[in-house]
């Protein structure tokens, strides 16, 4: 995919045949300082938030970016494809050689959808998209309550952590978000229009009704 500077982009992918991309608390912190080694060159992170059988990651190309990037002679691939491809591709190593199995971990190929068009088209759609990736763990009924999940940036805005991976600053201006942590909260646990949900296609499900357990 062609990434253009300043553009938003939901970035998401799944476990192949919808499987476990996390086993344990340090495989999702592992993953983490992946990302901060591969993609935060790159980009400003908005959201993410990791899910067992998935992950999303909302972010906006820095300025930079085009001057900067450096094409590979074989298949023109750019900086940030490649990178996501070597995060995704080191991670599974690891993983492999600590459970002692193989293949693939992830499916084939990360998916980014750009949210230019939707910015452009309707106002709420990069915050209802901001909202979705918070959610997700309550949508899958792994928690009942936002903060009770870890591994999303839900904590680091909603003032339970300290988290510096996303770019606050910047995400607060785009979506308009609440300074107050306390209105912050308030404003996340606000229901999604069905409309957004409707028409959002990030090719996966809730993670309960994945692996049907």
């Amino acid at each position: 995919m062609q990434f253009i500077p300043e553009h938003v982009y939901h970035l998401y992918n799944q476990g192949n045949n919808r499987e476990l991309l996390f086993f344990e608390r340090e495989n999702y912190l592992y993953f983490l300082k992946k990302v901060e080694k591969h993609l935060v060159p790159y980009i400003n992170i908005l959201a993410w938030c990791l899910m067992p059988n998935h992950y999303h990651y909302l972010f906006q190309v820095k300025p930079d970016y085009q001057s900067s990037e450096k094409l590979k002679a074989t298949n023109n691939v750019g900086s940030l494809n490649r990178s996501i491809g070597i995060l995704q591709s080191s991670y599974t190593q690891a993983i492999n050689k600590k459970l002692n199995r193989s293949g693939s971990l992830f499916r084939a190929r990360a998916k980014a959808k750009s949210l230019f068009k939707e910015f452009k088209n309707h106002n709420s759609y990069g915050i209802n998209c901001f909202l979705y990736i918070h959610q997700n763990p309550i949508r899958a009924k792994l928690v009942t309550e936002l903060e009770e999940w870890e591994f999303s940036s839900y904590q680091d805005y909603a003032g339970f952590r300290n988290g510096k991976l996303c770019n606050q600053e910047l995400a607060r201006d785009l979506f308009k978000l609440p300074i107050d942590n306390k209105k912050f909260r308030a404003f996340s646990k606000q229901t999604i229009p069905d409309e957004f949900l409707a028409n959002v296609d990030f090719g996966l499900t809730d993670y309960l009704s994945d692996r049907k357990n």
